[in-house]
């Protein structure tokens, strides 16, 4: 009886000091709002930028406003693209007022990222420290830090409201899964950090909705880290290219419209020089709106890739995501009633208009 207790006795000691690390960890992340504000906000920055536009003769200058964060102790700085892309002059203004003026490394405005890099002051930099925006979950409290209309280190709280939102911004689907929160994000905040209550940075505040309240997005801070090896080396991110616009159909929209229609991705837009566009794709020359949806009809569907048939926006997307520089594709077209193949060799995606 007496060795059976002792046993006992050794597996509650075990288990206990085996959970002990974990309750320590979760209670590292009980810090108050100012507590976290205070250890994170020396490495949130100002960010102004200017661009000239030579053709004009009045309102030649545009100039943005945002925030960043530093990652490291060698002066990177991530900030979102549309604020220091195109532009001539980066200043950044550092927690403690030093102005300094930035090199963009690395851009890449799909994902509306960007790199700085500041030169390394007398007393260094205080650095952002980057979470796993894969462990979030909805409804757990979070924090902004940014320069909202220009006022310094503001500091808001709210809740993830959604995980895995997606806003279509790319060519053939390709969609961003973004953080939704209610902590408020106003003009200013974009590019500046979205922290857990452990004061990590979980996200990058980029957007937000016209006519909502309540409502902001942020780039998982995930995607950020996959993609920062080829902005750091390149530049830029890497992408194949086929130079169509457009948007996934259903064909039961021929029982609202009498235009042959197929399951897949309606081409709307062919880009110039394309690789579409060497295929002989066709584009829409229709517009209809459809239950306030609009649509412009007329051109292909691309109703399979290389074999494999497009049933729904997710099979298109994990089609496109696995598609690289270079590749050959073979694309089954359906064009009013009848279908075709096409091949087409993908190109690395240029810098479009619209990404400025």
């Amino acid at each position: 009886m007496r060795r059976y207790l002792v046993v006992i006795l050794l597996i509650i000691i075990l288990v206990s000091s085996a959970t002990k690390p974990a309750a320590s960890a979760k209670s590292s992340c009980t810090d108050t709002v100012a507590e976290v504000f205070r250890r994170v906000s020396p490495a949130v920055v100002f960010i102004s930028a200017v661009s000239l536009d030579p053709f004009k003769v009045r309102d030649r200058l545009t100039i943005s406003a945002g925030s960043g964060f530093i990652i490291s102790n060698n002066g990177l700085v991530l900030t979102n693209s549309h604020l220091v892309f195109g532009h001539q002059t980066i200043d950044v203004t550092l927690d403690r007022g030093q102005v300094t003026e930035a090199e963009l490394v690395g851009a890449d405005p799909i994902l509306d990222l960007a790199v700085l890099r500041i030169p390394l002051p007398p007393k260094g930099f205080a650095v952002a420290t980057l979470g796993d925006s894969d462990k979030v979950e909805t409804g757990e409290e979070v924090l902004a830090i940014g320069n909202p209309f220009g006022l310094e280190q503001t500091v808001t709280v709210g809740v993830i409201s959604g995980i895995n939102r997606t806003l279509a911004v790319a060519p053939l689907g390709q969609k961003l899964p973004l953080i939704q929160t209610d902590a408020a994000i106003n003009p200013g905040n974009s590019g500046g950090p979205l922290l857990n209550r452990c004061g990590e940075v979980i996200g990058m505040n980029a957007a937000t909705l016209d006519r909502a309240q309540g409502i902001g997005f942020s780039l998982p801070i995930n995607v950020v880290k996959r993609v920062l090896p080829q902005l750091l080396e390149k530049g830029r991110v890497i992408r194949p290219w086929l130079g169509v616009g457009g948007k996934f159909i259903r064909k039961q929209l021929v029982e609202i419209i009498n235009i042959p229609l197929a399951d897949g991705f309606l081409v709307e837009t062919i880009e110039p020089e394309s690789p579409a566009e060497q295929a002989g794709l066709n584009e829409g020359e229709l517009p209809v709106t459809i239950g306030g949806m609009e649509y412009f009809f007329g051109g292909d569907i691309i109703i399979a890739i290389n074999g494999q048939p497009l049933d729904n926006p997710e099979d298109l997307a994990r089609l496109v995501g696995s598609l690289r520089v270079r590749d050959k594709v073979r694309l089954t077209l359906y064009f009013r009633g009848e279908t075709r193949e096409v091949e087409a060799q993908l190109t690395e995606r240029p810098v479009l208009p619209g990404d400025f």
